[in-house]
This record gives C-alpha cells, structure tokens and sequence, in this order.
C-alpha cells in the first residue's frame, strides 16, 4: 500500500514507519496539519494514518474537508482521545476507524490491513487464484505449495496488482505506488522489478500482462 502518515510525534512516527515499510508499504510523513491538508488535495494514497492533534489544523478538521471533497480513502484516526464522544466525533466525521495511543503496533498493521481487505470487498489475508496463493500478513506467495522467494520490492508490487485485478495500471500509477517521496523511481526500475516477478510467477493461475503503450494489466486463469 501507499500509505500517507500524519503525525507530528517524531518518535512514534518513526516507529509506524519503520514498522510498515518493513513489511514492504509505501509510508510517508507530514508532521503539520496544514501542510497534509494541501497534500491530500492533490495527492491520492491508499490509506491515511491521521493524527487528531496536530500543529496548523486538528485531525478532525483534515477528515471533514477529505470527505466533503468526495474523497473516500481509508482514514485511521491516531488519537491520545479516549473518551467517547471524541471516538463519535471522529467516526461521524468519515473516519474508517480509530486506535488510542499508546497502541501495539502489531494491531494498527492488522487494523490497517482489514481496512485494506474492507476497501477490496473481501474478509481474509489469504488470496487465492487457482494454484497460487498470497498471504498479505506474512508476505508470503506460493505456487502449487512452493514458496515463492520474493524481494522486498517484488512483494510490493504484487500487492499492488493483486489490488488492480483486470484493471490496466501505466508504469508511472505502479511506480507511484511502489515508492516513497524520498525516493527517486525509474520507470527502468519499475520494468525490471515486473521483469523478475512476472518470472518468478510462471505456471501461477495469478499472471501478469504487459499492454502495450499502455502498462501492465493482472489477471486470474480459469482451472
């Protein structure tokens, strides 16, 4: 996933990111709550970590303005809140769920994931095509019950085009997906990770197309 974290305590945000780009997310960072407001109007994430107190504008009023411009990312609010009527506060603004600090960062990666399945209209970690299958959790891929050695890179760009089934994605949508503002993608990156992927998944029920002057489109083989 693309993941956008807003949070202006270094420290705790330096450990959600640690955590998620371990397990091979995409995560940046905005510390003001003006800066990430301006950031969301033109830039799309796949889910947004909001911190309710923030310097510039609170999370609340991030989320009210997200939602009333039609956008409909998952939003997890991060919040020292715990009394009710705020969690209400929140919900009722569009938030898709909401965690107290201090939380274990085992439950927001498993909270963020099910939040992740909910957008893609399914209820389990596990996807399965045929005689391949992909365990979001564990970051794990198998091919008529053999493991798959993936990179680091390669996890995330299945994920990536497990989300995108039957839909064609340019190289530049993939490589937004896959990399970090700090980072400096190429679309000759971009081409060789699918490269080494595509390879890796030969005689899977999962493959991947390449389209010609458009990008790459994934599909599901019928058994």
């Amino acid at each position: 996933m693309r993941i956008v974290l807003v949070e202006d305590n270094d420290e705790l945000a330096e450990a959600i990111i640690d955590r998620f780009r371990g397990e091979g997310h995409a995560i940046d960072r905005e510390a003001d709550g003006e800066q990430a407001s301006e950031l969301l109007r033109y830039k799309t994430f796949d889910l947004i970590l909001l911190d309710v107190n923030l310097p510039g504008r609170n999370g609340f009023e991030i989320l009210r303005q997200l939602r009333l411009s039609g956008n409909h990312t998952p939003v997890m609010l991060l919040t020292a809140r715990s009394e009710v009527d705020d969690r209400v506060v929140g919900l009722d603004a569009g938030a898709d769920d909401y965690i107290v600090k201090p939380f274990d960062l085992r439950e927001l990666a498993a909270r963020c994931r099910a939040l992740a399945r909910r957008r893609a209209g399914e209820s389990s970690n596990l996807f399965i095509a045929g005689n391949f299958t992909f365990d979001r959790a564990a970051k794990r891929a198998t091919v008529d019950g053999q493991d798959v050695d993936l990179r680091h890179r390669e996890v995330q760009l299945l994920e990536v085009m497990i989300g995108n089934i039957g839909r064609v994605l340019s190289k530049e949508e993939v490589a937004d997906k896959l990399y970090t503002f700090e980072e400096v993608p190429t679309l000759n990156a971009v081409e060789q990770t699918m490269t080494r992927l595509r390879r890796k998944l030969e005689g899977a029920a999962f493959s991947i197309r390449t389209i010609r002057g458009l990008g790459y489109i994934a599909s599901v083989r019928d058994e």
